[in-house]
């Protein structure tokens, strides 16, 4: 199958170029060809107007939340946890996480995001989603190692990584997911590592989201979490940590040394006053970081889109330097930072023999004109709503804002559903 996407304005090596044709053969990017035969293509999308994006990455998210939006806000993260969100989840199930999951990939699709990570539960229906919609993920299955049914959720991990890693025609990868220091023992942990060497596996956690865990691990072990974690081996089998809010220099020197990648989550980390993660000094000590929306239980939305402009200015306005975040690195930090952030190698930039994983924006809105900067129109005027087409592995799943493999309408009707099947039950 050959694609050719023609007349487009491309962002390729942190630049932001006109007229240019891509071509797609299969799954990866062939060419961008500068005389096009139109015989040659099976389909052809016409990229005037257009600003064509490696495919945005959620690199952070607990998808079959979106049963939780609007549920329970403006709360402290500890007290959202234990009294609203920890109760209900005992109550999913198979049927409600898969509805759940569909209307999050619906919502990502349609803000332009291409893959996304992925921390929860049922995995299985989960994973059974991505394959079925088209888009890439990095899945694991959430363990709470503190819990009678830790080593149970151990062992699903293990099975889940057996059946799924490199499925989907390798759209789908799947990590362990202990969730946090204050929820998994470091015995547990050290289970953690050793199944993760064991399956070649890599780990998701969530790591110094609040300054309260910060100081209650440093109080219990006596070292703070990045140190805790480092000691037990954690980053030594490839992490994504998702959060590291409050991390100081010398954590920060442990992350740079054992390759730590960070999900940084700017919408839900205000919405549940966490704080601001220090990004501009991670990426000055050469730390990947990606963007993550959270849950939207927490955000409350899965637009990566306003996740990158939010780390554009939050930061600016907390260090009182405008050049802080300048826009072609918030742009970065959607693309080809989040794709390294999940261990992509093959994600994340437009350059032949990369996956075709790419998203059209539709720059014809009145908030793009007129048309100063483009760079700077991205990634402060832009939002979710300029996505016009969505390929992931080559195949078209957004195209002229309509969804091409979902029904809608089901995905709505299923999601309302669910939603009263679970708090009927509670």
């Amino acid at each position: 199958m050959k694609t050719l996407i023609k007349n487009v304005g491309i962002y390729k090596d942190h630049v932001i170029t006109e007229h240019q044709n891509i071509a797609i053969e299969d799954t990866r990017i062939s060419g961008f060809p500068d005389i096009i035969h139109a015989d040659e293509y099976d389909t052809i999308i016409e990229g005037k107007g257009m600003l064509a994006t490696p495919g945005f990455v959620n690199t952070h998210n607990h998808i079959a939340m979106t049963v939780f939006r609007s549920y329970a806000d403006d709360m402290q993260l500890m007290d959202w946890l234990e009294k609203k969100i920890w109760p209900a989840e005992d109550k999913l199930d198979s049927d409600i996480v898969y509805a759940q999951t569909m209307l999050g990939i619906a919502e990502m699709i349609r803000c332009g995001t291409t893959s996304f990570a992925d921390m929860y539960f049922f995995m299985n229906d989960v994973a059974k989603a991505v394959s079925e919609t088209g888009i890439r993920a990095s899945l694991c299955r959430g363990m709470t190692g503190c819990t009678p049914s830790g080593m149970q959720a151990l062992k699903e991990s293990k099975t889940f990584y057996q059946d799924w890693n490199g499925k989907a025609d390798g759209r789908i990868t799947v990590m362990l997911g202990p969730h946090a220091p204050y929820t998994c023992a470091p015995d547990y942990l050290r289970k953690v590592v050793a199944l993760a060497h064991e399956l070649h596996a890599e780990i998701h956690i969530h790591l110094c989201e609040t300054k309260g865990e910060v100081e209650n691990i440093k109080k219990q072990y006596g070292k703070s979490p990045i140190l805790l974690m480092d000691d037990l081996g954690i980053f030594d089998c490839g992490c994504l940590a998702a959060h590291c809010v409050w991390v100081d220099d010398a954590d920060l020197e442990i992350m740079a040394r054992k390759h730590v990648r960070v999900a940084h989550n700017p919408g839900s980390n205000l919405k549940l006053a966490s704080g601001i993660a220090p990004i501009h000094t991670m990426l000055q000590k050469g730390i990947t970081v990606g963007l993550g929306t959270d849950g939207a239980s927490s955000n409350n939305n899965l637009d990566i889109f306003e996740e990158m402009r939010l780390a554009a200015l939050i930061h600016k306005a907390n260090t009182l330097d405008p050049l802080i975040i300048p826009a072609e690195t918030a742009v970065n930090l959607l693309t080809e930072g989040g794709a390294k952030a999940l261990g992509y190698t093959d994600v994340g930039k437009l350059q032949e023999g990369y996956k075709a994983d790419i998203t059209l924006i539709n720059r014809e809105g009145l908030h793009w004109y007129p048309k100063n900067d483009m760079m700077s129109l991205l990634a402060y005027s832009a939002n979710s709503f300029d996505v016009d087409t969505v390929i992931v592995d080559g195949n078209i799943l957004l195209r002229n804002k309509e969804f091409t493999t979902l029904d809608i309408d089901k995905i709505r009707f299923e999601a309302e559903r669910t939603k009263d099947k679970l708090f009927n039950s509670l």
